[in-house]
């Protein structure tokens, strides 16, 4: 098909393993770049903490008592202390906790997908390897596999929980090992490379379809 797209596989040695070929489901079709937009801000909201808040006048302590009486002082009639206009006074209109969250289609959120992934291919920025396999789960095993694969900044797409290889990427900040499963737009557009073990093509292609 006119849509799929061939790609080499190399182990994690940067040596050549045959090739691969992407099916349409995965890299198929245009890039979308007003959806890769609206799913990016809606995972951005989705991550806000939304905590923040500001001091009404019903949560200013003291202010209780009228300052001074209403008429024939010569100054201004105040109620409280703890107007907005006084120092140390409340907030007018101030920020307030709320949910930021919302969610777009199903359908829209996984065209997004194939989108960012389809940019990938086709900037040449999508490398399938054919297994990651480190000596023990520590970071300077990953680094050298990531120089051999000459990257340092990568997304490291895996078909199934990797303890080891997960743990290894803890302290790499360039560097982020996520399960098909949890595949997204934002990670994909934000890292340099994506690194695609080859187990995961077909994990990746039932994504897309679900």
């Amino acid at each position: 098909m006119a849509d799929e797209k061939m790609l080499p596989v190399v182990s994690q040695q940067n040596q050549p393993m045959g090739e691969i070929t992407l099916p349409a489901e995965v890299c198929g079709g245009p890039v979308r770049r007003h959806l890769l937009h609206e799913v990016v801000r809606m995972q951005l909201a989705n991550r806000r903490a939304g905590t923040h808040a500001t001091k009404t006048r019903g949560f200013v302590s003291g202010g209780g008592k009228k300052p001074w009486k209403q008429k024939g002082t010569g100054r201004a009639r105040a109620g409280s202390i703890r107007s907005p206009l006084w120092p140390g006074g409340a907030v007018i209109f101030g920020p307030q906790p709320r949910d930021y969250s919302y969610r777009i289609p199903a359908s829209a959120r996984r065209s997004a997908l194939r989108s960012a992934f389809t940019a990938k291919v086709r900037d040449g920025q999508v490398m399938v390897v054919d297994k990651i396999e480190l000596e023990a789960p520590k970071t300077k095993f990953l680094v050298e596999v990531l120089a051999a694969l000459n990257t340092d900044s990568a997304l490291i797409l895996i078909p199934d929980a990797d303890l080891a290889l997960e743990r290894a990427a803890r302290n790499l900040p360039r560097t982020k090992v996520l399960r098909v499963a949890g595949a997204n737009v934002y990670d994909l557009l934000r890292y340099r490379q994506v690194i695609v073990l080859r187990d995961a093509i077909s994990a990746l292609q039932r994504r897309m379809q679900a």
